[in-house]
Order: C-alpha cells, then structure tokens, then sequence
C-alpha cells in the first residue's frame, strides 16, 4: 500500500477515487464490493461492482466514542442474500471500508474497522449499521460472584473435553417443526434432559455452519425430541444431520455428578443468598452461629 501516493493524488485536485468495503464473516467467509463501476483487487481481495454498494457519511472521533456509518446494498443471490441475514450468517462480521485509486488500487487507506451491528431489509435491498472498534469496550467485562458457575463448558476456563464419548452425538433429523422443533434419529443411550442447555448444531443442509441452544430434551421411545430456544433461521428438511452437545446448568451438582470436573468450577457455591442478607433472630430456632451455606440456615 503506499499511502502517500494517494495522499498526493487526492492533493493535485483532479483525483480518480472510490469507496471499497470488505467484510469477513465469523465462519471465514471474505466478500468484496466497491461503488466503482468495475471490479478492482484492495489488499488482496477482490471487490465487486455489480452489488450496488453504496455508503453514508463516516463519523469518527478521537476519543472512545464509537465511529459509525451505514452501507446500502441490493440483495444478491450470489453475495448477500436475505436468507443468510435471517439466519444471522452477517451477524458481528468485522467490516473495513477504503478509499481508493481506482486507476492505481495498490494506493488506498483504511478508512474505517469494525463491525455489522443492526441490519435492516426492505424492498430486495438492505441497510448495515457499522460500528467501529471502540463499541467492544461497551460491553461488561470482568467476573461476577455468582453461586452458578460463569465458565461456558468446553472452554479455556472449564477444561472439560466434550469430545469425550458420551458427552456428544451425530444425529439425523426426521421430522422438522418451524426449525425450532425437532424430532431425531440415531439417539439413544442419553438420559432424559442430557442434552438441555447445550448446543444444537448444524452440519448439512441449507442451514449448515448455524447452531442453537437446547430448551427440552426427551427421550420417546427410538426418537429424540428436541425443542429449541430460538428457531435456527434457516430452512431444514429431514434428512439434515445435526451434531447435538451435552447441557450444563451451571451448579455444583452438576459438574460434580455429570462431568466429573468440579475441581475446574469457575462459581462461588457457598456465597449467601438474599434471603441471609435479610434473616433476623427468632426465639425458636437456634442461633449456634454455625457456617451458613448457598443462603441456608442450619
């Protein structure tokens, strides 16, 4: 990239730029457009012309404040489509916007970085919202003291394999309600409720790469019924194979009695509940001043 040469060119007061967007979903997927009229290569990335990309305003600070724009764009079936956003496919994909010489594309700067945020449809087009990097900082970070654990099972924090057997299985769909309900086969061996609370992903089918969360899970007879938080957003048809992940609750009872892994519990159990903040004496119980546990009195 050479900076100044664009810096030069955008001086002489005759100048050939465009905008360029590139966007990088969280499944790895890289797409290009431009507001030019032809197709030009920016960082190694090939943006196109044809999807009627087109942007607002930029407005950046230098303190924390976020920097945010909005980008237009036609729905396209081989780029954008309406059926990816419903299913969330563009959902925190992190955006960089250039301006660019298009006679010269190697002269550009990075004009923007950051991420989709809201994301709107009407009429075969869509609108973005893009936040800049500093809206990261928005969110809480930190740990909570909480009597449940706080680590999310299988990560850093709780260590515990779920690629263990038994504690996942591949399974194919058979019936399909809404893509919320969904009734399965090749399951069996798993208590009732095992799979509640886990993950519900994906692996074929028009919906391959999305995932959910498990609300019920029973056991009927040679089938597996299982109900979702939310509906997974795109279409499934029976005969998708689906990756289905052991639940955590988050108690101690649970990853004690079901994992095996309480020495990796990230939640403080013995933290007194509200109702210890609020006792006071009474004549008939004892007061022996004993350890009070999970809010408990003894």
């Amino acid at each position: 990239m050479t900076r100044d040469a664009l810096l030069d060119h955008l001086a002489s007061g005759v100048t050939t730029v465009c905008r360029a967007w590139t966007i990088t979903r969280r499944d790895g997927l890289v797409l290009g457009f431009t507001d030019h009229d032809r197709e030009i290569e920016v960082d190694g990335i090939l943006c196109r012309a044809d999807t009627g990309m087109t942007a607002r305003v930029l407005n950046q600070t230098t303190g924390l404040s976020v920097d945010n724009t909005e980008a237009f764009g036609a729905l396209s079936a081989s780029s954008i489509t309406e059926a990816d956003l419903l299913a969330g496919r563009f959902d925190g994909a992190e955006v960089r916007a250039f301006l660019v010489n298009w006679q010269s594309p190697g002269d550009y700067i990075e004009q923007f970085r950051g991420y989709l945020g809201e994301v709107s449809r009407s009429g075969g087009a869509f609108k973005a919202e893009l936040r800049g990097l500093s809206e990261r900082l928005n969110r809480p970070h930190g740990l909570a003291y909480t009597p449940g654990c706080s680590a999310v099972l299988g990560d850093a924090r709780c260590r515990f394999d779920l690629g263990q057997p038994g504690f996942s299985v591949v399974a194919t769909v058979d019936v399909v309600d809404e893509e919320r309900g969904f009734v399965l086969t090749g399951v069996s061996g798993f208590d009732d409720r095992w799979f509640e609370g886990g993950r519900f992903e994906v692996l074929t089918g028009a919906a391959a790469g999305l995932f959910g969360v498990v609300k019920n899970d029973r056991q009927e007879g040679s089938r597996r019924l299982i109900d979702l938080w939310q509906s997974i957003g795109a279409a499934m048809v029976a005969g998708d194979t689906v990756r289905l992940q052991a639940g955590c609750d988050k108690t101690t009872t649970t990853c004690r009695t079901k994992f095996a892994n309480f020495l990796n519990f990230r939640g403080f159990p013995h933290i007194p509940g509200e109702d210890w903040l609020a006792s006071y004496p009474v004549p008939d119980r004892a007061a022996s001043g004993a350890t009070r546990v999970g809010g408990s009195v003894p």
